[in-house]
């Protein structure tokens, strides 16, 4: 018995050799399983990219704001008509504003459209008196806009136009598509765009805002209940649990951009130890202000011609030909109707505008909606409260203009014309700069020092101007013009002149 049993037992290799065999087995079930999941996962990715990238824009203009907004672009029009003139053409008829302002609106939607990845399958307009509250659109349009995407097959509509939370599930429950509006659209470039910790936290804070409101009023959709007997209760509970979850996801963001807003502050005041001015660059997205920045101070930060593509601040230290350093900051780009949930999400990074002591407001020369940009751009401004900091107007991409138009703007002393692709009118815009800032003025102080002070020479030689030296034995005498900072800092060297 003994004997037998022990044939039939293994022995302790051979036991460990079963177990090992049993786990490569087990391995390569489950390796072969994951990779059947990824698979199945990244070609769902590419159908739903795939799918996400068609989209139907559709573009609505209410002709009973147009009395309004002819008010508002009245300098606008005017300056086109005298381009116009200039340029040897007709006179523009009197719609002729409202139909550029209208097609450079659609081109911008559709350019928004295009820097959040999406391929336009095609673009339909609308022009009524005003809103339908239900859909809009109208249910004729919005039957337009069904068969269109039925024709297309695209997975997703575009509105130029923000849509309530009922608009929004009335146009969905006829659409076999997703449905975004123009906010959740910059939101999503947003998302895209930003890389930072503190950047991405800013998009969600944002995106879970933007949702918040919305959703209210998906009734039973949202509950966790059905009808019937035996199942009245609390009611809409999963739309509760919903809200709480978001409520308490929007208060850890909160805290988050909190810490961030103290390292900024601690950062802030140690820069501030040394008195730097901040100079920062604003202006309308895409109108060239990273471009600019990178003219300036070789920064080498990304060149796009997608909006949005600069989210994160980033700050250059830059000499002025008065030999002054200050910080050039690069900021967000504004558009029109942004999205008040991004301006209050985004103060953290607009912090540097509010900081900055001069403001560098970019123009787009080429751009057509130049003036009805600069208004949007002095929109966001004032809500921020900087709209008194003095501003320098700079003209940017004059290389790409007429030369008739290029002798117009340059007859207007108020914009510096540059061109960041050439580097040309820069160093008109340092030498606005130097005179623009207040804090730490320039001042000019004569100075008798030793010769064995090379240190205190070569700083001088550095950060201000000199203007004469001469030398006396051991001596140095020399008037430099700099700084306050700079020449306080050494005014035990002070000379009076006879």
């Amino acid at each position: 018995m003994t004997s037998k049993k022990a044939s039939h037992e293994a022995t302790p290799d051979q036991a460990q050799s079963r177990r090992n065999r049993g786990k490569t087995v087990r391995r390569s079930l489950v390796e072969a399983s994951e990779a059947q999941d990824a698979a199945l996962l990244a070609r769902e990715l590419r159908t739903s990219q795939t799918q996400q990238e068609l989209a139907v824009i559709v573009v609505v203009e209410f002709t009973g704001e147009l009395r309004k907004r002819k008010q508002v672009t009245g300098t606008a029009r005017l300056a086109r008509t005298a381009a116009a003139v200039m340029a040897g053409e007709d006179d523009l008829p009197d719609d002729a504003a409202s139909a550029l302002d209208f097609d450079a609106s659609r081109a911008e939607f559709e350019e928004l459209a295009r820097s959040a990845g999406a391929t336009i399958a095609a673009t339909l307009v609308q022009r009524r008196h005003r809103p339908d509250p239900s859909s809009l659109v109208g249910r004729g349009k919005l039957d337009e806009i069904v068969e269109v995407v039925a024709g297309t097959k695209a997975s997703l509509v575009l509105f130029d136009h923000d849509l309530t939370p009922s608009q929004l599930r009335n146009i969905e429950s006829r659409l076999p598509c997703h449905v975004i509006d123009r906010s959740q659209l910059i939101l999503d470039i947003f998302a895209r765009h930003a890389k930072t910790r503190e950047g991405q936290l800013q998009v969600e804070l944002a995106q879970l805002e933007y949702q918040l409101p919305r959703l209210a009023g998906r009734g039973r959709a949202m509950s966790q209940l059905g009808g019937g007997i035996g199942t009245r209760g609390p009611g809409e509970t999963q739309l509760e649990t919903d809200r709480r979850k978001i409520n308490l996801r929007l208060d850890h963001i909160k805290t988050q951009l909190d810490g961030v807003r103290r390292i900024r502050h601690q950062q802030r005041q140690r820069r501030e130890a040394v008195p730097v001015p901040v100079v920062a660059l604003v202006g309308y997205t895409n109108a060239g202000k990273s471009t600019l920045f990178n003219a300036l101070t070789e920064a080498g930060v990304l060149e796009s011609a997608r909006m949005f593509a600069t989210l994160d601040p980033k700050l250059r230290q830059l000499q002025l030909p008065s030999r002054r350093k200050i910080l050039l900051s690069d900021t967000v780009g504004f558009i029109r109707n942004l999205p008040h949930t991004l301006v209050t999400s985004f103060r953290a990074t607009l912090e540097e505008v509010e900081r900055a002591e001069v403001l560098i407001h970019v123009l787009d020369a080429a751009s057509p909606m130049r003036e009805e940009q600069k208004i949007q751009v002095e929109k966001v401004l004032a809500e921020l409260a900087v709209s008194t900091k003095p501003v320098i107007q700079v003209l940017n991409k004059i290389d790409l203009i007429p030369i008739q138009e290029l002798a117009h703007i340059s007859s207007d002393r108020k914009a510096i014309p540059v061109s960041s692709l050439q580097h040309t009118g820069l160093e008109q815009l340092l030498v606005a700069i130097d005179a623009a800032l207040v804090v730490d003025p320039l001042v000019e102080s004569s100075f008798r020092l030793p010769q064995s002070e090379g240190s205190i020479l070569a700083s001088l030689e550095a950060g201000a101007m000199i203007d004469g030296k001469r030398f006396e034995g051991n001596l140095v005498f020399l008037r430099a013009r700099g700084p306050a900072s700079l020449l306080d800092r050494y005014r035990r060297f002070r000379h009076k002149e006879a």
